[in-house]
């Protein structure tokens, strides 16, 4: 008898690994046909973030998006599974619509996007719609990592270089500085300033609102605040990059022309983005003492 159930539970225990292999050999093909489509598309995108200081915070994204997956392991493992096979396929043959017309038009931004929304379809094909709500905020975070296309990004940087060059003039002004602005060129009696599009903020811009994101989450649970938060990023960014070219502008008219260029330029530019930072921290202590505040007025 012994024998008979021994035999049983070495059948039962064979067909389960049987099942199991096609499965794993499915997985494996999947896994590698996205490698073989996306591998180039990928890298390049490496190669982008550690050439282009504009986008090099996209190194973080894939780490926090994971860590809020991680975070959230215990409620997706409780959702039921339900998948959607119809949508999966829509979705994912519309990723590699993108995928296609973004390689034949040799348009980086539709190639990196299309990874992104390859693996939104996947998780509807293979999870569901309940588990791709669970990590719709992680998934969306990864567009983050994604540089702007440049046609983009030259209308935005652009307006922020007269912007930028409007504040400093205004502010120069005040402070009894002689300053003729053309456009984005600043003339001071001792040289002339230009704010060139690496000056323009965007970079800061797009640093701060990845870091608000990042930062409200952690730091806070509530959805508004962590709204509000990035919202708040924009307006900060744009007036702490008017302060680097005022103070340029006071270092080239009471010290010395050259300190316009080189190490102060730089060492500049990073006191500037603690101040940036210093800025969206106290932003969220100040919402912060006003919730208290109105709490105590309400007890």
């Amino acid at each position: 008898m012994n024998r008979i159930s021994e035999d049983l539970a070495e059948r039962v225990g064979a067909g389960e690994s049987s099942g199991q292999r096609p499965a794993i050999v499915q997985a494996v093909a999947l896994i590698s046909l996205i490698a073989y489509l996306y591998f180039s598309i990928l890298w390049r995108l490496v190669e982008s973030w550690s050439i282009d200081p504009n986008f090099s915070h996209g190194f973080f994204i894939p780490v926090f998006a994971g860590y809020v997956l991680w975070e959230r392991r215990g409620k997706l493992a409780a959702l039921s599974i339900s998948t959607s096979f119809l949508w999966g396929l829509v979705l994912v043959a519309g990723s590699l619509g993108v995928l296609i017309v973004g390689v034949l038009g040799a348009e980086l931004f539709l190639s990196r996007i299309s990874f992104i929304l390859l693996l939104g379809g996947l998780t509807v094909y293979f999870f569901g719609w309940r588990h791709f709500r669970g990590v719709l905020f992680p998934w969306g975070c990864l567009f983050l990592m994604v540089p702007i296309p440049a046609i983009i990004f030259n209308h935005i940087a652009f307006p922020l270089q007269l912007l930028a060059s409007r504040f400093a003039s205004w502010v120069l002004a005040l402070t009894n500085v002689p300053v003729l602005r053309e456009g984005n060129v600043l003339t001071l009696p001792a040289m002339t300033l230009e704010v060139v599009q690496a000056c323009s903020g965007i970079r800061s811009l797009v640093s701060l609102v990845t870091l608000a994101v990042i930062y409200g989450y952690i730091m806070d649970s509530r959805v508004l605040r962590r709204v509000m938060l990035v919202l708040a990023a924009a307006p900060i960014a744009i007036l702490a990059n008017g302060l680097r070219v005022v103070g340029t502008g006071l270092l080239v008219h009471y010290w010395d022309p050259g300190k316009a260029e080189g190490f102060f330029h730089t060492f500049e530019g990073w006191v500037i983005f603690v101040l940036s930072l210093t800025m969206l921290f106290s932003f969220h202590g100040l919402l912060n003492l006003t919730d208290r505040w109105r709490a105590r007025r309400m007890s």
